[in-house]
């Protein structure tokens, strides 16, 4: 059976699209490349090729050499199993590459447009794991640039069935994957692919999405006319600091005009952006209403000078702009909580490291920091490694497509952050470095911060406890989930998890600043960071002066 990547119905809530561990499968692995040898005697047996079609067999042995072993299995898999059949089942790319090889050159076209015709959809995608890209035009030369290869025009070229205008390129990918790329034709010509109808916007403009099977596209990205919306504003600010002027837009949520609470603010680098390519606000609009998070103010700040500012020579200006012209203005002007626990700094890339340099220098302005796919510079990393413990949350998210050296610094700050005893929510999706990723987790982020009526029931409690208590939410537990730690005074706490055999397989640590609820964030690791087993664990919770609380957690997998 072939199948061809769909758009997922509509999902109510926030769905949980984080990958269980690092999943090392045949990433991006060439199943079709050029050079080496493979068995004749099998092959001919396989394709039923005659020997005596000794064009057909040639290019066939390019096709299949040169992989893995794991890779060729997968390609004579595809070949066999998937084939078609005398009952017209539908046929495999590795099926329809055979039967075009052993069609005379002068009719090879027909096969190729009888194919293509058939097709729903491009990528066309086999076994949820095996993608093919194809391109149909004249051209001396097509590559496919993406996520999967840092969009380098050269790294990934496409290979010309002899006698036909197909260009094609099979790669293997996680089932949950989600890829922005385009087309290169001639080395100079970018184009979106025709035959896709998924397509994301980016910086550069629009891309082709490659939407695996068991990747579910964000619901709460959607705009829907029946949800209250909130109000957008612009303002014009003059940084004295700076010595600059840009336009900042201001979120106010559905219904602040009739109320009187200060609300809790989330300040956004990169902002424009984040309404423009994210949807940010939209993505508030509907969890609001859903009641996953508190009603927020938002605040959305472009750059002026966008490197100097989030991660070079004007950090420390930018800053001061923030802290002593903007937020002083933005509390004059609106009802914003005072509470460094009630405000959260967001930012991508860039603009994460400076979310997170804003929230290691001034923990006094901003109790929560979100920076997703981020650059995380050195004495950033080294501040929280050698600097006092902040009363900070931090959420942190990438992509195992991102950028490399983005993958090697956020995933040397998860456990300097662990170990230090941050709660923290940190997660990899097979995505790359892309507004397409950064969008869909926004409001992972938000309901890590200020989560609202429907994320607490069952959780929290509104009253302060006078007895400690763990819970665990949910519970059963898939991959991932929170820790309510009911403290009837602030103090420091550790919590570990055991198996039914009494060893002790994660060790968390944290800090409640006073009576009531802390959350602390689990994924389901054990210390040396290796995914745990389905089964029983008990949570005990131990904090000085004799407080102690057991709870049970039943993890799925």
């Amino acid at each position: 059976m072939v199948s061809i990547g769909t758009r997922k119905g509509i999902v109510s809530g926030s769905v949980q699209q984080a990958s269980e561990g690092r999943i090392k499968m045949l990433r991006a692995t060439d199943v079709f490349a050029s050079g080496g040898n493979f068995g004749e005697e099998v092959r001919m047996k396989i394709t039923g090729v005659r020997r005596s079609n000794g064009a057909a067999r040639g290019q066939f042995r390019a096709l299949l050499s040169g992989l893995t072993s794991g890779a060729r299995w997968l390609a004579i898999f595809l070949g066999i199993v998937l084939g078609a059949d005398s009952a017209g089942r539908a046929q495999s790319f590795a099926a329809f590459i055979l039967r075009a090889l052993s069609t005379p050159e002068a009719n090879r076209q027909a096969v190729v447009d009888s194919f293509l015709a058939a097709l729903a959809s491009c990528p066309l995608i086999e076994a949820d794991t095996v993608a093919h890209f194809l391109y149909a035009g004249q051209a001396s030369s097509v590559t496919v640039a993406g996520d999967m290869n840092q969009w380098d025009p050269r790294a990934w070229p496409m290979r010309n069935l002899t006698g036909t205008t197909l260009w094609y390129r099979t790669a293997v990918f996680e089932r949950d994957a989600r890829i922005d790329y385009k087309f290169v034709v001639d080395g100079g010509t970018w184009l979106l692919d025709p035959r896709n109808p998924y397509q994301v916007r980016g910086g550069f403009g629009p891309n082709s999405e490659l939407r695996m099977p068991g990747y579910v596209p964000p619901d709460e990205v959607v705009y829907r006319p029946e949800v209250p919306h909130g109000t957008l504003r612009d303002t014009t600010v003059t940084s004295f600091f700076l010595g600059n002027t840009r336009t900042i837009r201001v979120y106010l949520p559905p219904g602040y005009d009739g109320g009187q609470e200060s609300l809790p603010l989330l300040l956004v680098h990169d902002g424009l952006e984040y309404i423009s390519l994210a949807q940010a606000h939209v993505v508030l609009d509907n969890l609001i209403a859903a009641q996953r998070i508190r009603p927020v103010v938002a605040v959305f700040v472009p750059p002026v000078d966008r490197t100097a500012e989030y991660a070079g020579s004007k950090k420390e200006l930018f800053t001061r702009f923030l802290l002593e012209e903007l937020l002083p203005a933005l509390c004059r002007r609106y009802r914003i909580a005072s509470d460094p626990s009630l405000r959260a700094v967001l930012g991508a890339s860039n603009g994460g490291n400076i979310a997170l340099y804003l929230g290691l220098h001034h923990p006094e302005a901003f109790g929560n920091v979100a920076a997703q796919s981020s650059n995380v510079e050195p004495e950033i990393a080294a501040g929280f490694r050698d600097g006092p413990r902040l009363p900070l949350r931090i959420y942190l998210d990438l992509g195992t497509y991102d950028i490399p050296l983005i993958i090697e610094r956020v995933r040397g700050l998860v456990p300097i952050l662990t170990e230090r005893g941050y709660p923290l929510r940190c997660a990899e999706y097979h995505e790359g470095h892309s507004w397409g990723n950064w969008r869909a987790h926004v409001d992972e982020a938000l309901e890590f911060f200020f989560p609202g009526p429907a994320l607490r029931v069952g959780m929290l409690e509104e009253t302060l406890p006078t007895t400690p208590r763990v819970q665990v939410y949910p519970n059963p537990m898939k991959g991932s989930g929170t820790l309510a730690v009911h403290l009837p005074r602030g103090t420091s706490f550790e919590i570990r998890l055991y198996d039914v055999r009494g060893r002790c397989q994660r060790t968390l640590r944290s800090c409640a600043g006073s009576a009531g609820v802390t959350t602390v964030w689990l994924d389901a690791r054990d210390d040396r960071g290796f995914p745990l087993e389905s089964g029983l664990y008990i949570c005990r919770l131990a904090a000085p002066g004799g407080i102690t609380s057991v709870g049970r957690l039943i993890l799925l997998r």
